[in-house]
């Protein structure tokens, strides 16, 4: 009788490592698809949630529409862009797809007369920052206080294209979305792409 508890008591023991060690290998494998998922809904985004600026965006991405703001620190052209997969999505839906990225680039502007009138304004190449928010429909970066509210919240100076200087976007960002809460914290009227064109 002895000699089969102590048995028992051996299987016991090995079921129970087997189970921790089939939670340990769950737990890591858990952990690197959550930090892959991370990745991979955008590929602006580390795993921590910094957002960097999209390279050579202006020929990959399609343009949304402009504002022109007249006066002011923010004067000038503001062009926005996104996937056009996004474009596509939102058309069907009617909301932005999980991932999407919207890029708001500020330039100067100057004006000039030209056949088409006087006082003409364009946008010139002195660029002065860059807006960027991205889709999270899944709430993947809970502690990062750039996230929220459904996006990714950013601020791209110049003289660093790779970093935001975003820190709390419910002081820094949510002010200026505030009236357009009801169309997802985006201003969608300036954006006339998101729209079928009419039929000609």
């Amino acid at each position: 009788m002895e000699h089969f508890s102590a048995a028992k008591n051996d299987n016991s023991l090995t079921s129970g490592s087997m189970l921790l060690a089939l939670l340990i290998i769950v737990m890591l494998l858990y952990s690197k698809i959550t930090t892959a998922e991370a990745l991979s809904f955008s590929p602006y985004v580390d795993k921590s949630g910094n957002i960097s600026l999209p390279k050579d965006f202006r020929t990959s991405m399609t343009h949304l529409g402009s504002w022109f703001v007249p006066e002011g620190t923010a004067s000038g052209f503001h062009d926005v862009y996104t996937e056009a997969d996004s474009v596509r999505v939102y058309r069907d839906t009617g909301k932005f797809p999980d991932g999407a990225t919207l890029i708001k680039e500020l330039r100067s502007s100057t004006s000039a007369d030209y056949t088409t009138g006087k006082n003409v304004s364009y946008a010139t190449g002195d660029i002065k920052q860059w807006f960027i928010m991205i889709k999270d429909a899944q709430g993947r970066f809970a502690n990062n206080p750039t996230w929220g509210d459904g996006w990714g919240w950013a601020l791209i100076k110049t003289s660093n294209t790779q970093k935001s200087v975003t820190t709390n976007y419910r002081t820094e960002c949510l002010g200026c979305h505030m009236p357009a809460k009801k169309t997802d914290w985006i201003y969608i009227e300036g954006y006339p792409t998101l729209s079928m064109p009419k039929k000609q």
